[in-house]
């Protein structure tokens, strides 16, 4: 089952996630068909998405992550909410890139440059929107770079997923993130970048077996690391009738006559399932009839 594993570290001054999410990130795969390295690419950003969602505190809370780039991927959207449940979407699930000359998926090419958005609706008249230009397209560099630009907060984001090479399912997927508390001693620091530039790729370390227990161990513990907590995780899609009526009472009264009008039903695609919903004539008038 998935898992995110909070902790600190260095008497509190680092702040650490670490979470398994190969069924997350399977789910995400299986419901989109998508290719090896949208696969890759969206769950990359599912399991980012879950360990911010999981810093959130409002139950009510709900973080978006947005990539637009003019990679061939289009663009990656991942929602989360306060309890880490997750859902995604890329543009171009077909999308197909040869391997980089190192063998691995090539997502920093599919998702190209552009702009990193973290939408944050805290339940105030405005979300909070943070935005930077992506770095590389890698997501992991991407975040921590926004983290620093965006947030003003230290950061490192290790994200990683690794494929069945025959079926394209999902053998591993995880990741870690750490943040440096404000006013952390300079030579901490200094160790903490030292340790993180001889580290294992995240795929490595999962692929080896390690749990984010053992990852957070193998990160921070000589930091005299404290585990805080274990948070399940799971990718979650909480689209309904209901909320499919409210989006079409939303269109307004002029869209939904037209809609009326043709005489036939409509289909409404749930993007992050994949789900359709069949909207008959005679529902739509009475949804008019509650847009009044």
């Amino acid at each position: 089952m998935d898992r995110i594993i909070r902790a600190t570290a260095a008497d509190g001054q680092i702040r650490a996630f670490a979470a398994t999410t190969r069924d997350m990130a399977e789910t995400a795969r299986v419901y989109h068909n998508t290719s090896p390295v949208a696969t890759a690419a969206l769950g990359r950003l599912l399991c980012a998405g879950a360990m911010m969602g999981a810093m959130m505190k409002g139950e009510k809370d709900v973080l978006t992550l947005q990539i637009r780039g003019d990679g061939p991927i289009g663009g990656i959207t991942v929602t989360a909410d306060s309890a880490a449940n997750v859902k995604g979407y890329v543009n171009n699930p077909g999308v197909m890139l040869p391997a980089t000359a190192a063998g691995k998926l090539e997502v920093g090419g599919a998702v190209g440059r552009g702009t990193l958005s973290v939408i944050r609706d805290l339940g105030m008249k405005e979300p909070y929107i943070g935005q930077c230009a992506l770095q590389t397209g890698e997501i992991g560099d991407d975040l921590t770079y926004y983290f620093a630009m965006s947030e003003q907060v230290p950061s490192s984001v290790g994200l990683g997923v690794l494929l069945e090479k025959t079926t394209g399912s999902v053998r591993q997927a995880g990741g870690f993130l750490i943040q440096l508390m404000p006013y952390t001693p300079d030579e901490v620091i200094d160790r903490l970048e030292k340790k993180l530039s001889q580290v294992r790729s995240v795929t490595a370390m999962l692929d080896a077996g390690m749990g984010p227990e053992q990852i957070l161990e193998e990160l921070l513990g000589e930091f005299h690391l404290e585990i805080l907590g274990t948070i399940p995780t799971q990718y979650r899609c909480d689209c309904s009738r209901e909320r499919i009526e409210r989006v079409l009472i939303s269109l307004g009264k002029k869209e939904l006559e037209d809609m009326i009008a043709e005489g036939k039903p409509i289909e409404v695609n749930c993007q992050f399932c994949d789900k359709n919903y069949q909207v008959s004539v005679e529902e739509l008038r009475g949804l008019l009839k509650q847009s009044r």
